[in-house]
């Protein structure tokens, strides 16, 4: 198969969508892999490392998408990509459609098969495509949290861990999946008094046998929100319902009540965002504040840190481009159930139910779509 990997045009990202390591894996494999022109020369990896891996170094998108069978990307694609994607075509990269109903109309136009890291699931329920990038971000939410506590940040001037006779700030997490394991385990190490909040019983459990009584957790219910967020310094958001768009855990009217300087980082972002008040921001723009809280909800807070988030993401989605590649889309996700999961659009036709009800389309079984002719590019 011919594999194309363009160079990311979303503000600020700097990941790529391979390492030289992960080309060379698919070159032995028996496959090409087009790289555009330096797309990995900000985060270090330069042509000459793809070339030695086996690539072929190509001076513009156009040339990739219009070449290529199957696009691996990170971030999802942006307008003048979405009109290069054509029937037939596999894409794959995180796309997040459940919020984003202008890129769900672009890629169902343009007849293109659409996997979405996201969506792809492991026998244990799990997320292993999103599960690195969680793990980035969760560690991320803390540091940036830390950051915008200080007081020429907008924040209250708490030290995130406090020093000897001054208590630490307070954080709430609220999510106990990979993301707010993570943004907790970070905030502990730093000295933090931490609680987490999450329905799942066993999850709960689970962490406390962990972390013991360092880590708070508690059950959560509307009660319980309001309680912890009314207390915070900061607020880590790390709820995730895959494919759909996230609940709203966080009023306006309880932002108002909060402390001023508080810090909110919705980690959420990428799915709609879990507090009433978020909206995307960017690395370059990271916050702004409402009712005297500082909000960060930075869209791809992973590719702050690109180069670790590169090959963290080429560790977990190479084995599926692997498949993808030896055995064709079709075959490859009708031998894998989990892989399946992952695919959101396909000639037209949505083929994710949470994707589908969030955008209020008709839903289509994957197996089904996929035995249906690929249509021809919409106008």
């Amino acid at each position: 198969m011919l594999i194309g990997v363009p160079k990311e045009i979303k503000n600020h990202e700097y990941r790529i969508g391979l390492t030289p390591a992960g080309v060379r894996e698919l070159v032995e494999d028996g496959h090409q892999v087009l790289v555009q022109q330096d797309g990995g020369e900000p985060i270090g990896f330069e042509d000459a490392e793809y070339l030695d891996a086996g690539a072929e170094i190509v001076a513009s998108p156009q040339d990739i998408f219009a070449r290529a069978d199957m696009i691996i990307k990170v971030k999802e694609p942006q307008p003048a990509e979405c009109k290069l994607l054509r029937p037939g075509q596999i894409l794959f990269t995180y796309l997040h459609l459940a919020p984003d109903p202008e890129q769900a109309k672009a890629l169902l136009a343009s007849g293109a098969t659409c996997i979405a890291y996201e969506t792809v699931t492991s026998a244990g329920h799990g997320l292993p495509l999103l599960a690195p990038m969680s793990e980035v971000a969760g560690r991320m939410a803390i540091q940036a949290g830390a950051h915008n506590l200080e007081k020429a940040q907008g924040g209250n001037g708490v030290l995130l861990g406090g020093v000897p006779g001054v208590e630490p700030a307070k954080v709430l997490v609220i999510g106990g999946g990979v993301v707010g394991i993570n943004a907790a385990r970070m905030a502990m190490g730093m000295g933090a008094d931490v609680t987490l909040l999450d329905r799942d019983l066993g999850r709960l459990k689970e962490l406390d046998m962990i972390f013991g009584g360092r880590l708070k957790t508690v059950y959560s219910t509307k009660e319980a929100v309001e309680r912890y967020a009314l207390e915070a310094d900061l607020v880590v958001g790390a709820v995730l319902i895959p494919g759909a768009s996230a609940p709203k855990l966080i009023s306006r009217e309880l932002v108002g009540r909060m402390k001023k300087g508080a810090v909110m980082v919705d980690v959420a972002i990428d799915q709609g965002g879990c507090f009433e008040t978020s909206k995307a921001t960017t690395h370059q723009e990271p916050t702004y504040v409402v009712d005297g809280v500082v909000h960060y909800c930075v869209a791809n807070m992973p590719g702050g840190v690109a180069r670790t988030s590169t090959i963290a993401l080429t560790n977990a989605t190479l084995p599926y481009a692997v498949k993808l590649a030896r055995a064709g889309v079709s075959a490859a996700l009708e031998d894998d159930q989990y892989l399946r999961n992952g695919l959101n659009v396909h000639a037209g036709m949505v083929t994710h139910p949470a994707v589908a009800e969030a955008l209020g389309h008709e839903y289509v079984e994957p197996m089904a779509a996929l035995a249906r002719k690929p249509l021809e590019r919409c106008a």
